[in-house]
């Protein structure tokens, strides 16, 4: 399975609190939140690793240039103004395998979990399986509406009936779900969770994957909430 990261935001909540490295290079128990990330997506098996990341931080770029993988990593570097802008930044490279999964760079989850939910997807026949959690640990959460089968119906702003969990800023989707993304950009539409709606809305077939906790290392005072995840993990 083919793995991207988007790490083309601004880090800019960090960087006001006085942190002095790009968002995707904050280092949690000694390790980047990148690299981490490239990590865990080896380990689950990729078959290459795309990441976006933006043209503000030129310190990002050279760190994934220096890393020294078994498979192909692809760097694409292109400021942009939202998560789904900068998924559609990628789609070329995305469309090259049928099922893909889609990460923020600054999500912190538990690697056991996420390898039982890459595999289950990488088993199934849906078009989408959305990492959850019921951990709400968000400013502006995006509720996750779904059945009692854990297919998902909505994704709405605020909490309405039989919104159970959050969203978790992973995304597992296959090739059907790039047609929408680019009908969402041709209709001048911003922000990933639209994206997400209209994928509801066009009829794919996406189901909820619920995760102990996730996180996103958003302020400083997150860097220690995700050691401390961490370890209770291992």
């Amino acid at each position: 399975m083919l793995y991207a990261i988007l790490a083309a935001g601004e880090g800019s909540r960090l960087a006001q609190e006085g942190c002095e490295v790009p968002k995707p290079l904050v280092r949690i128990q000694g390790e980047t939140l990148i690299g981490r990330l490239v990590r865990v997506f080896v380990d689950c098996g990729a078959t290459r690793v795309v990441v976006i990341t933006n043209a503000l931080h030129a310190a990002t770029e050279d760190y994934l240039r220096s890393l020294s993988l078994p498979v192909p990593l692809d760097v694409v570097v292109q400021t942009t103004p939202s998560s789904m802008h900068s998924l559609y930044a990628i789609r070329d490279y995305l469309k090259v395998e049928e099922k893909f999964c889609v990460t923020t760079v600054d999500t912190i989850f538990s690697e056991q979990e996420f390898s039982t939910y890459v595999e289950v997807f990488g088993k199934s026949n849906l078009d989408g399986f959305m990492a959850v959690t019921s951990y709400v640990d968000d400013e502006k959460p995006l509720y996750v509406q779904t059945a009692d089968d854990l297919t998902i119906t909505n994704f709405c702003d605020t909490c309405e009936e039989r919104c159970a969990y959050v969203s978790g800023g992973i995304y597992c989707l296959t090739r059907n779900a790039l047609d929408t993304l680019s009908r969402c950009i041709e209709q001048g539409q911003s922000r990933m969770r639209n994206f997400q709606r209209q994928l509801v809305a066009d009829g794919l077939l996406l189901k909820a994957y619920p995760f102990s906790k996730i996180i996103d290392v958003d302020h400083c005072s997150d860097i220690v909430k995700a050691e401390e995840l961490i370890q209770e993990w291992q």
